[in-house]
């Protein structure tokens, strides 16, 4: 029995246009929770194979941003030592930011995948060929997402986007094959 979720073909022919992954990160790269650390900062915890994913992403071509409603250190931290190319704080209203990405990438909406869990998420869940989401997300997101992630948020469900994305994404195999084919 494969544990690789079944795609419709829809759903692949969306993933084959994907170039960027875009994704939210409390309730996404983290499971929503924060601690005061002893420095009296807050701190989140953020999954390896997350990480794991996003570094993958990079090594095959795909290029990758983070738009957070959040401002913390912690979180700059983790996308700097990610490489992610490009990255937004501090305003849940996230539109502006992803045209900015927009204009700076290169990019068109129709070229990226986002992952987010919330209402906030959702104009730009709207705008994207792949929408995503984690299991415990906000009805709102839920119903903006074309896909709903198995593994729980800031436990594996962007790594489980990032391998959709490496094997049906514009630089996979298959899709080359598609191409050439």
């Amino acid at each position: 029995m494969s544990l690789r979720p079944q795609l419709s073909e829809s759903l692949i022919k969306r993933l084959r246009k994907v170039r960027m992954l875009v994704l939210d990160v409390d309730g996404v790269l983290t499971d929503c929770r924060v601690f005061r650390s002893d420095d009296g900062e807050w701190r989140r915890v953020f999954s390896i194979r997350d990480g794991y994913g996003i570094v993958r992403l990079h090594q095959e071509g795909y290029k990758t941003a983070i738009i957070t409603g959040s401002k913390s250190a912690d979180i700059r931290e983790r996308a700097k030592i990610l490489g992610i190319q490009h990255f937004y704080e501090g305003s849940l209203e996230k539109m502006p930011n992803f045209q900015m990405l927009q204009k700076e990438s290169g990019l068109l909406p129709d070229q990226m995948a986002y992952m987010g869990d919330d209402v906030f998420d959702v104009p730009l869940l709207e705008q994207v060929s792949f929408a995503a989401t984690v299991t415990d997300a906000m009805e709102e997101a839920i119903e903006a997402s074309q896909y709903k992630a198995r593994r729980p948020a800031g436990n594996g469900a962007v790594r489980e986007v990032c391998e959709l994305i490496l094997r049906y994404g514009a630089f996979s195999k298959q899709s080359q094959e598609m191409v050439m084919g």
